[in-house]
C-alpha cells in the first residue's frame, strides 16, 4: 500500500463587433417593453384574502406556490420515466456483479510476523483473490504481499458461497507483486479476463473485493489514469510497473481483487492506494491484466518468470537540454546512455545516444514504459525497435534474450 502517485481563443476572422447588432435589437425591445409599461395603469396590490373559516384564522401567504394534488402525481409520473433511464443502468450494474461476485474470493493468512509486537510472533493479514483457469489448472490471482510468508495451512480461501479452501500450491513474483494459488474442488467459477489492455482513461470500472474484512464489496468509478510506473510500493521491490489509476473505493483488505469493465471482464488486479489515512481517498492502483497473465502463466508453467532483456543503460534524467542537443523538438522516448557489449541491443545495432521511441510497434513514452514494456515481452523472440539518430527515424530488429541466459553467459 502506498503511505505517500482548448484554451479560449478568440478568432481572429470574427470581428467582436459582428455580435454587436444582436446586442442593440435586444436592448431595442426592453427599452420599446418599458415604454409600453409606462403607459399602462399602476397595477394595484391587494392583500391576501384569509380563509372563509374565520377572519382569525392564520394564512398560508405562499399556499398557491405548492404542487396541488394532481400536480403532484404528474411529477411522480415524471420522476419514474426519468429513473427507468437510469433504473437500466442500475440493471446492468447488479447483472455484472451476479457475474463476477462468485469468481472473487476472501483470504486470511496467518504469517510470521516481521516485528514481533506484546510477545506476538505471528501477524494476521487479509486480502482478495481472483479465480481463473491457466495452463489447465484452477488458480487464485492475487497480490503476493497478502499471501508472502504465509504457509499452505495458514491460508483459507472462502468462496462467495461460503465454502472455504486450502491452496495445494503457491507461486510468487516480487517484481510485480503477483501471487498464484491452485486451488482443488467442485464448482469453481473462474472470471473472465480481457484478452488485451483495451481500457481507456474515463471507462467505468468496478472494484470488487474485501475491504477492512467486508467480503465480496462492490465499489463504482471511472480508470482515472494510466501508465503510473514510479510508485513506492513497501520496501521498493516491485521493479516493473504500469498501474492503472481509479478512483473506485479501494482499502486495506481489496489487495489482489478485480478491477471489471462493463462487460465483466478482468481488466486488473487491485494492488494499492495512495492515502494519508490508511483508507480510500480516490486514488487507487491496479496491475493491468497483460501484466498479470504474462506472470501468471509463466509461473504456473515454469515456476518462475523470465523476462526480456536489452542490455543497455537508459538516461533515467532525460531533460529538454539534452533532447535538443539531440535535433528532438521536446524530450520523448528512453534515450541510451550505454549499450552492454554482446548484448541484444548491441546486436540491434544500438549505439549511445540513440532515443528508442517505438518497442515492438508501440510508442514508448519514457525510460519507465520502455522497461515495462520489455518486461512482459515473450523471449527467444525478434521485435522491432524505431530509434531517434541523427535527426532521423531508425527502423532495427532486435533477439530478445532472457536476463537469466545472457547473465549465465
Amino acid at each position: 500500500m502506498i503511505t505517500s502517485d482548448d484554451d479560449h481563443r478568440r478568432r481572429a476572422d470574427r470581428p467582436a463587433v459582428a455580435s454587436w447588432p444582436v446586442i442593440l435589437t435586444a436592448s431595442a425591445v426592453l427599452l420599446a417593453r418599458a415604454a409600453v409599461r409606462a403607459e399602462e395603469p399602476p397595477v394595484r396590490l391587494a392583500p391576501i384574502q384569509p380563509a372563509v373559516a374565520g377572519r382569525d384564522q392564520p394564512v398560508d401567504p405562499v399556499a398557491t406556490q405548492r404542487p396541488s394534488a394532481a400536480d403532484r402525481q404528474k411529477l411522480y409520473e415524471q420522476v419514474a420515466n426519468d429513473a427507468a433511464i437510469l433504473e437500466r443502468q442500475s440493471v446492468q450494474l447488479r447483472r455484472l456483479t451476479q457475474l463476477v461476485r462468485p469468481t472473487v474470493v476472501h483470504i486470511d493468512t496467518k504469517k510470521p510476523a516481521l516485528r514481533p509486537k506484546n510477545g506476538k510472533a505471528s501477524e494476521d493479514e487479509a486480502g482478495s483473490g481472483v479465480i481463473a483457469r491457466v495452463a489447465g489448472r484452477t488458480v487464485v490471482i492475487t497480490n503476493r504481499h497478502v499471501i508472502n510468508r504465509a504457509e499452505l495451512d495458514n491460508i483459507t480461501i472462502r468462496l462467495d458461497d461460503g465454502r472455504e479452501l486450502k491452496p495445494a500450491r503457491i507461486w510468487s513474483d516480487a517484481s510485480t507483486d503477483i501471487g498464484v494459488m491452485e486451488i482443488l474442488g467442485e464448482d469453481l467459477e473462474p472470471a473472465r479476463l480481457a484478452e488485451k489492455d483495451s481500457t481507456q482513461i474515463g471507462d467505468t470500472v468496478l472494484a470488487i473485493g474485501s475491504p477492512f474484512g467486508l467480503s465480496h464489496s462492490v465499489t463504482l468509478g471511472i480508470v482515472s489514469a494510466k501508465g503510473r510506473r514510479d510508485l513506492d510500493l513497501g520496501e521498493g521491490s516491485v521493479k516493473f510497473q504500469d498501474f492503472i489509476q481509479t478512483d473506485a473505493a479501494i482499502n486495506p483488505g481489496n489487495s489482489g481483487g478485480p478491477l471489471v469493465n462493463l462487460r465483466g471482464e478482468v481488466i486488473g488486479l487491485n494492488t494499492a492506494i495512495a492515502s494519508n489515512s490508511g483508507g480510500s481517498e480516490g486514488i487507487g492502483f491496479a496491475i493491468p491484466i497483460s501484466m498479470v497473465m504474462f506472470v501468471t502463466r509463466q509461473l504456473v508453467e515454469n515456476g518462475s518468470v523470465s523476462r526480456g532483456y536489452l542490455g543497455v543503460t537508459l538516461d533515467r534524467d532525460f531533460t529538454q537540454r539534452t533532447a535538443q542537443r539531440l535535433g528532438m523538438v521536446r524530450a520523448v522516448g528512453a534515450r541510451v546512455a550505454a549499450v552492454t557489449k554482446g548484448s541484444p541491443a548491441d546486436v540491434a545495432g544500438i549505439t549511445l545516444d540513440d532515443v528508442i521511441i517505438e518497442f515492438d510497434g508501440v510508442p514508448v513514452e519514457d525510460d519507465d514504459h520502455l522497461v515495462s514494456l520489455v518486461s512482459v515481452t515473450p523471449t527467444d523472440r525478434t521485435v522491432s525497435l524505431v530509434v531517434f539518430r541523427n535527426r532521423d527515424r531508425i527502423s532495427l530488429q532486435m533477439p530478445v534474450a532472457s536476463r537469466e541466459q545472457f547473465e549465465s553467459q
